[in-house]
């Protein structure tokens, strides 16, 4: 089953390494787990390859980043749907921990928090889940827990979800390690269930029984059951350093709350008795808390909605905790109507407590602002402020050459100016051996400099894109023509799309059009120079069609569309060009599916088609197009002017679903498909047809078949590999066939299983052994045979 789409993590913006690079990337021996379920799958073979993503450089939200406060340069980042990583200071690049999470829990790709031990560094707990929606991630929540920093993994299954993806995902940290007993663990739980504990290093948990209020704020209490619709409940739990001991348990500790009347409590007896701490602000949301170790202040920074897409009001609190004397410490007073924003990143100068710093939650025009204060806020400075005629005087600049597409290929008017300093930015972080470093997460990437202290001195802070190794876009299609100098083209969720000339690094994203999602490509395959995209248009476009007759090195939009069209179509199969690309076929949202023979200036409604089939075309006949819907297969041997469905039967007739015809075969087509959710019983599995769908055969060593693509042939073949994300004789994983699906082999292996991966897939038609395949959260994953 797949995922839940993923959520923009633009929004309101827009009114493959080294093998070196990525060590844990690199080919690893099966578990022996994995061995006996080799073992048992009989003919299902393995080989060895070795993965890497097709660079991208971040692309989605980074709502956590957690500095280690003990061992300097250990550090480690979280995303909402990605996954999390661990950063190698000598490579300056992140390494991702979470790829073997396999297909059954892909939601635990959500990563809602992070705990790094500091009593013993080696330690790292993930609090992992991604929706509340049982439709959309029908796992339970787990805590994972390594003792080797991420290399290896288990996991503590919890009775309720956690929302890596939800609403207030940027809150936090929600888990916590006590500095001094580290066999005691935290965990702030939405929904109503309260605070939790482990004694024992995470591996069980309870509920802390003592613990007064689970919350009661809900972003939307009007969508029961729904996204918006969940109690945001326990958010945060800060430790007071001095009290405690080596092996002895922190006494004082401080717990946040989701409860706009009551957001703060105390114990004093390591968390046996709370009480709600006295003289607290009301009226916002704390989303981060710091304690001063060294003066004895509590920090909070207050917004009125969870975010990380809204907030509008807030303010920054500091907390005396010797007398608890409160005092409001905002850049701007939420009293002030200046202040159109919430309080978000918050962070304290370990080697120098009076500096703080702060985010607004969001600012989406012109843009976020970071405040610094050197004298714990009794005043603050601006990371840019307004000048004459719209301009901005700014104590920054920014380096993106690592990831150039951060401008969206905009050029707005002043005040506004890309790139943004950020969006969504929860996570700002001063690291606690180095005045100088700080990093901060926004919505499509991590920003840092190595110079922070220059803001005081009136000098510039050098800031620069630190997402290296960071990969965390959702793929929507990929693929790969035989000729040009791209041998692979992406569409993107949230960024667009790229064309990809160098795996090794990032570029532009596709223009004239810009969308922030390609759902679907498609090029001619005996005209591969010619290449159609359709996306959801942004930057002041409008089209949702694009055209490239020169291998995507220019585009041209659309002169027209199809009346109605609401968005580009649903997935991968929403367009199809003819093999000599003079045909065009698009299934968009909204309208009907319709055929053009002039590159999209005009349109005409295919006939005998339902609304939102998906479409394909014959990689040999170039009148000949295909096309699938709830378990009927179509056939046009007119150009995609009509259609008529075919005597096919036995397909699946719910799930996912995708068909490839394949190249250089006339009438072959292989379909993948299914559901084992019980209320939509139908097939699953992987079927070929070698009569343009007039029949098909099932595979019937595939179990559940989820996406199929083709590529080179082997050496001495003629028919090209194919590959498929599926369950093989008991195994799920991606395969090789390179006899037809006589035989198949795995080519991935536990450690490298990347969640779901039943998007999009494809083979190279130039090199024989290479996979691209979409995930959703790990960007493009490429494979060679090692």
């Amino acid at each position: 089953m797949p995922p839940a789409p993923h959520f923009s993590r633009r929004g309101l913006l827009a009114a493959g390494t080294a093998a070196a690079a990525l060590p844990l990337l690199a080919p690893s021996a099966p578990s022996a787990a994995a061995a006996t379920s080799a073992r048992a799958a009989g003919r299902v073979r393995r080989a060895p390859y070795a993965f890497r993503n097709a660079e991208i450089v971040g692309g989605g939200f980074v709502p956590g980043i957690v500095f280690n406060q003990r061992e300097p340069g250990l550090v480690y980042a979280r995303t909402d749907i990605g996954g999390a990583y661990r950063l190698d200071t000598a490579s300056r690049r992140w390494i991702p921990l979470t790829d073997w999470i396999g297909w059954d829990e892909y939601g635990h790709t959500g990563i809602i928090s992070i705990a790094t031990d500091e009593v013993d560094p080696d330690r790292v707990y993930l609090a992992a889940g991604t929706y509340t929606l049982p439709d959309w991630d029908p796992a339970m929540a787990a805590i994972l827990r390594s003792t080797d920093r991420g290399r290896t993994w288990k996991t503590t299954p919890l009775p309720f979800r956690l929302g890596g993806n939800m609403p207030g995902r940027g809150i936090g940290e929600r888990l916590a390690v006590d500095p001094h007993r580290n066999g005691i663990l935290y965990l702030g739980v939405r929904g109503g269930h309260g605070l939790w504990r482990s004694t024992d290093h995470g591996k069980t948990f309870a509920k802390v029984t003592g613990f007064p209020n689970a919350g009661n704020f809900v972003p939307d209490p009007t969508d029961t059951g729904g996204y918006n619709g969940d109690n945001l409940g326990v958010l945060q739990v800060v430790f007071d350093k001095r009290t405690g001991g080596a092996g002895r348990a922190t006494r004082i500790l401080y717990v946040t709350v989701a409860d706009k009347d009551n957001i703060l409590y105390r114990s004093t007896d390591a968390g046996a008795s709370w009480e709600r701490v006295p003289g607290q602000p009301t009226g916002y949301i704390p989303h981060h808390a710091v304690f001063d170790h060294v003066g004895g202040y509590l920090y909070l920074a207050t917004s009125d909605t969870a975010g990380p897409y809204d907030g509008s009001k807030g303010d920054v609190w500091k907390l005396d905790t010797a007398t608890d004397t409160w005092t409001r410490i905002s850049p701007v007073l939420s009293t002030s109507a200046d202040d159109t924003y919430g309080y978000s990143g918050l962070t304290i100068d370990r080697q120098n407590p009076d500096t703080l710093m702060v985010s607004t939650q969001v600012n989406w025009s012109p843009d976020c602002i970071l405040f610094r204060s050197t004298d714990g806020g009794a005043s603050w400075t601006r990371a840019w402020d307004l000048g004459k005629s719209s301009g901005r005087t700014l104590r920054y600049d920014i380096d993106i050459s690592a990831a150039p597409w951060l401008t969206w290929n905009a050029s707005p008017p002043l005040p506004e100016m890309a790139p943004k300093l950020g969006w969504m930015m929860e996570s700002v972080q001063i690291d606690p051996f180095d005045s100088d470093h700080f990093m901060y997460g926004t919505g499509a990437t991590i920003y840092g400099a190595d110079n922070l202290t220059a803001w005081d001195r009136g000098g510039t802070v050098h800031l620069s894109v630190r997402a290296q190794g960071l990969e965390e876009c959702s793929i929507g299609c990929v693929i790969s023509p035989p000729v040009g100098p791209a041998h692979l083209f992406s569409g993107v969720g949230d960024v667009g799309g790229f064309r990809h000339t160098d795996l090794t690094k990032a570029t532009k994203m596709y223009d004239h059009p810009t969308f922030g999602a390609t759902p679907a490509l498609d090029y001619a395959e005996l005209a591969p120079h010619t290449i159609v995209r359709v996306g959801n248009p942004t930057s002041g476009w409008s089209q949702h069609f694009a055209l490239s007759t020169d291998s995507g090195a220019t585009w041209t939009p659309s002169r027209s569309e199809p009346a109605g069209v609401t968005g580009p179509g649903a997935d991968d199969q929403a367009v199809a060009i003819s093999a000599d690309g003079r045909r065009i076929v698009w299934s968009p949202a909204g309208a009907p599916v319709s055929w053009s023979d002039d590159h999209g200036a005009t349109w005409t409604a295919s006939k005998g088609l339902p609304a939102g089939a998906a479409v394909r075309s014959d990689r040999v006949n170039p009148a000949k197009f295909y096309a699938y819907h709830s378990g009927a297969f179509y056939l046009s041997t007119d150009g995609g002017k009509s259609f008529t469905a075919t005597a096919a039967t036995g397909l699946p007739t719910a799930g996912n679903v995708r068909f490839k015809p394949v190249p250089g075969h006339e009438g072959d087509i292989w379909l993948a498909g299914g559901t084992t959710k019980p209320a939509t019983p139908t097939p699953y599995g992987l079927w070929r047809s070698t009569d343009s769908g007039t029949s098909f055969t099932r595979f019937e060593a595939v179990d559940q078949g989820d996406v199929v693509g083709f590529g080179k042939a082997a050496p001495g073949a003629t028919y090209p590999a194919v590959y498929t994300s599926s369950k093989i004789r008991g195994v799920r994983g991606i395969f090789r066939s390179d006899d037809a699906g006589r035989t198949w082999t795995r080519i991935n292996d536990d450690r490298h299983q990347y969640a779901w991966t039943g998007n999009t897939m494809t083979g190279d038609p130039r090199v024989y052994g290479r996979v691209y395949f979409g995930t959703n959260g790990r960007g493009v994953i490429y494979g060679d045979p090692v």
